[in-house]
């Protein structure tokens, strides 16, 4: 007789925590918003500029960069570490869409001689490059993309790196919205991001261990609708759940946006807040 294997659990600790979307700059931002101390107001997300790249590079930073940049750099902060060690997993459900957009109306026109800075800045992997030249890093560095379920794909693949090679990963998962008429097929309103920094092993600076596990259950809305709105419209924000558990410090079982009809459970082991 034969037997399937059962799927392996992935587990790893949570060190810090980058966020950026609509009406909420950043991570203190909202966790107080997530904890229900601050109502939540939407708002057009806003982009610290992107002081690591040199000048050039920063010039011609896009909003997908910046977010990358700023969420990625937010996270690592807040656990201490060093970015240029830092394995990296870059998730997004598209690339630039304003570079996009800029291509598009070239190609269209008279005069198709496409810029060469404006194309690689348009590729799936351009917030990456981005990142290793303001961080110098020459450590290893993935980048995914899987549509609506980006954030989920992401976060498997870096758990499976925390898991498999015993280093800490930083999830860096983003998306960006697209000018008409692009944006009536895929209206995303507006740029956000999320990061988390993964560990294999508890820190002082540990926030929660986080195990992942296939399920076939529907994925945990938000209860405000505003935010359940920001959840569904933005790719990397299908992390909000998630997110809610670690801003109000508490365990238990959420489930996320996957693949249907896979979606992930992921079991939440808070620790105290600071």
């Amino acid at each position: 007789m034969s037997s399937c294997a059962q799927p392996m659990a992935l587990t790893a600790w949570i060190e810090g925590v980058g966020f950026i979307a609509p009406g909420l700059p950043d991570w203190v931002s909202a966790r107080s918003v997530l904890r229900g101390e601050q109502p939540f107001t939407p708002a057009p997300s806003v982009l610290p500029p992107a002081d690591l790249l040199p000048s050039a590079e920063r010039r011609r930073a896009s909003r997908i960069v910046k977010v990358a940049l700023a969420t990625g750099l937010e996270a690592a902060l807040q656990a201490g570490a060093d970015v240029s060690t830092l394995a990296t997993v870059f998730s997004a459900s598209g690339a630039d869409g304003h570079n996009c957009h800029a291509l598009c109306e070239q190609l269209a026109s008279e005069d198709r001689q496409i810029s060469p800075t404006r194309f690689h800045n348009s590729v799936h992997n351009a917030a990456a490059g981005y990142w290793g030249i303001a961080t110098r890093s020459m450590a290893p560095c993935q980048v995914i993309s899987a549509f609506d379920a980006s954030f989920g794909a992401g976060l498997l693949d870096a758990l499976g790196q925390v898991v498999l090679d015993q280093q800490p990963t930083l999830l860096i998962a983003y998306d960006s919205e697209y000018p008409e008429p692009i944006f009536s097929k895929r209206p995303l309103p507006d740029v956000a991001g999320v990061a988390l920094l993964l560990s294999p092993t508890r820190s002082a600076r540990s926030l929660a261990r986080i195990t992942a596990s296939p399920t076939a259950r529907s994925a945990d809305p938000m209860v405000d609708p505003a935010l359940e709105a920001q959840r569904l419209s933005i790719p990397a924000l299908r992390a909000l759940p998630l997110l809610a558990y670690l801003a109000r410090g508490v365990s238990g079982e959420v489930c996320l946006d996957y693949l249907p009809p896979m979606q992930l459970s992921l079991m939440i082991d808070s620790l105290p807040p600071c």
